[in-house]
């Protein structure tokens, strides 16, 4: 991808530089008319490369249980930026938008679930090197997909999963969106998987009504005002703000699916090897006693940890895969 970001400084007239970054231009004397075009741009791209930065844009994704997210976002771009001794600017948005930025070089770093971590991959060759760490996730950086029934369903767990998830043809299914990982994909993958459906376009040919329910909440409130047998959803929607603990109680886990990659940190490839290690550092501080509920105030995290990109991530890679979903 390109590694020029052109931005306006008004320091002075035709100004180049990296976003955030102040890089000066290459003159006609520098380059000159009987250089090759491609030496030019060589040249161009070695100052690009060498210039430090000076501002840093992170995406933060809005999610469902983030609330007032803007000013906690600026909280932590503040801590950053006196650990980078650099400008940091907090940007909130979606994760579509989020990885749209990271390509179209309109920010460096962003915060990001597993199947946009991909994306950002394949679009911006972004790469993931930190994880969130939640309380509520049984593997720590990882984190179960589960089937959910009423708590007096007939239906039960078996000695298998195929055993297991063969009682649910001709039920009505609630997923929690199309393109929910633990909520679709890694269920799908999973009954495909265990050769109950073929792909995500059979699921009519497997299940009596499949319905979404437009978030954890409304997948499981369908199950629990009976307009449906079964929802798919991540473990930690079993209660607030998803659902009340009363609410809980009257349901119960079927099935499980484990290794579900907890949402992580993405840097973009034209942030230098050097400045990446320094912001790195930088986010590892949010695990701080005195800066730790700087993190947890964004989205419920107690902690970051490193990860390897691709490691972390192949649990989704293979979900996709198996669903017959498009990376």
């Amino acid at each position: 991808m390109s590694l020029w970001k052109k931005v306006f400084l008004g320091v002075s007239a035709g100004a180049v530089a990296l976003a955030g970054c102040g890089v000066s231009t290459v003159t006609d004397q520098e380059a000159s008319a009987d250089s090759p075009p491609n030496q030019q741009a060589q040249n161009q791209n070695l100052v690009a490369q060498n210039a430090p930065m000076t501002t840093l844009k992170i995406a933060f994704p809005s999610r469902a249980d983030s609330t007032d997210l803007q000013n906690k976002a600026n909280a932590v771009a503040a801590l950053l930026s006196k650990e980078l001794g650099m400008k940091v600017e907090a940007i909130v948005a979606d994760d579509t938008a989020a990885v749209e930025a990271l390509r179209a070089n309109q920010a460096d770093v962003s915060f990001l679930s597993s199947r946009p971590a991909l994306k950002a991959e394949q679009l911006a060759n972004s790469r993931m090197y930190l994880a969130e760490v939640r309380k509520n996730y049984s593997g720590g950086h990882t984190y179960k997909s589960i089937f959910v029934v009423p708590k007096d369903s007939p239906l039960q767990t078996k000695s298998s999963a195929k055993q297991t998830l063969e009682q649910l043809r001709g039920k009505r299914m609630t997923f929690t969106s199309p393109t929910s990982g633990s909520g679709f994909i890694f269920p799908v993958g999973e009954l495909v998987k265990q050769g109950l459906v073929p792909s995500r376009d059979k699921l009519d040919s497997f299940f009596g009504q499949v319905a979404y329910g437009n978030g954890y909440s409304g997948a499981l409130q369908a199950v629990l005002r009976g307009q449906a047998d079964v929802a798919a959803v991540s473990e930690y929607a079993l209660g607030a703000p998803y659902i009340t603990a009363e609410e809980a109680k009257k349901l119960r886990v079927l099935h499980s699916i484990t290794n579900v990659p907890a949402h992580g940190i993405v840097i973009d490839d034209d942030v230098p090897a050097a400045t990446r290690e320094k912001i790195i550092n930088a986010l590892m501080k949010l695990n701080e006693p005195a800066n730790n509920q700087l993190l947890s105030s964004l989205y419920n995290s107690t902690n970051l940890v490193k990860v390897d990109h691709s490691k972390h991530l192949e649990p989704m890679r293979e979900a996709l895969k198996s669903a017959g979903i498009e990376q």
